[in-house]
């Protein structure tokens, strides 16, 4: 699948201090019923991520996620439950709460086969996100995401067969970083799709993405940052790509079917 990759000119003026921004897209095909995600990670450049993919046991599941410094920045398991973060504007988390300790991702694929156990396992532990939201999606076409505002979990449901995901609170515009210009063209982009009646494909939901990339670019002390890659999974045939650095000579293509198959634990640098 060869991604067309849009210059948008207006995404530098305020690149440097949205250097963690995330795109993200759940949607299933209103014709085939298939399921797509699509997520562009926006960070800096010099970041050592890689994919690790780790195989079933007797008690967790076989899955694959990717990241950096051992933390899982999304991912999917064997069975289709797949998690993705954004970050946020800070506010305020429920009493008794905290931030997650250890690699939060990895423990959710390793122990959850649908959304509302993802949810019920933030729930047990008491984990709520100060500055970050985050996407969850199955294999039955449901996702979610969720948010913690003033005090209270606010779960923003899939509508009209997608859910679209970047760095302002779905629950609580007024926050910050709203109206977001990746966000709309991400809804323009699918609903032009969905009127089509085309039938939607990997690469027709990955391109719709690609849109909204950050193309690399230098801060004040030479230190480059922009979509560091772009992960494209089809829930329905559990094939899953990835595209480092907006270079389409440097692609992952993984049948995830198999890979969950094998028995030893795999991590694959990014470069």
């Amino acid at each position: 699948m060869r991604l067309t990759i849009t210059l948008l000119l207006f995404f530098c003026v305020f690149f440097s201090t949205k250097i963690k921004a995330c795109s993200v897209i759940y949607y299933v095909d209103t014709i085939s019923g298939k399921i797509f995600i699509a997520n562009n990670e926006d960070y800096w450049y010099d970041t050592k991520a890689y994919i690790r993919i780790t195989p079933r046991t007797t008690k967790q599941f076989a899955r694959l996620w990717y990241g950096w410094d051992n933390f899982a920045q999304g991912g999917i398991n064997e069975v289709g439950l797949f998690f993705d973060g954004a970050v946020t504007p800070e506010d305020k988390i429920p009493d008794g709460y905290g931030r997650p300790i250890g690699n939060l991702g990895d423990d959710i694929l390793a122990n959850c086969s649908t959304i509302k156990k993802a949810i019920d396992y933030l729930e047990k532990k008491k984990v709520a996100l100060t500055n970050a939201h985050l996407m969850f999606g199955d294999s039955t076409g449901n996702a979610v995401v969720v948010e913690w505002v003033e005090g209270e979990r606010k779960l923003n449901w899939i509508s009209d067969n997608k859910l679209i995901m970047t760095n302002f609170l779905l629950s609580d515009t007024v926050k910050g970083n709203y109206p977001c210009y990746r966000y709309n063209l991400i809804q323009d982009n699918i609903e032009d799709l969905q009127q089509s009646q085309e039938e939607a494909t990997l690469r027709t939901v990955g391109n719709i993405l690609a849109k909204a990339v950050q193309l690399p670019v230098s801060d004040k002390t030479g230190k480059i940052g922009g979509t560091l890659y772009s992960t494209f999974i089809d829930i329905t045939n559990m094939e899953f790509m990835l595209v480092y650095k907006l270079d389409n000579t440097k692609i992952t293509k993984l049948d995830l079917k198999e890979e969950f198959q094998k028995l030893k634990k795999r991590k694959i640098k990014l470069e």
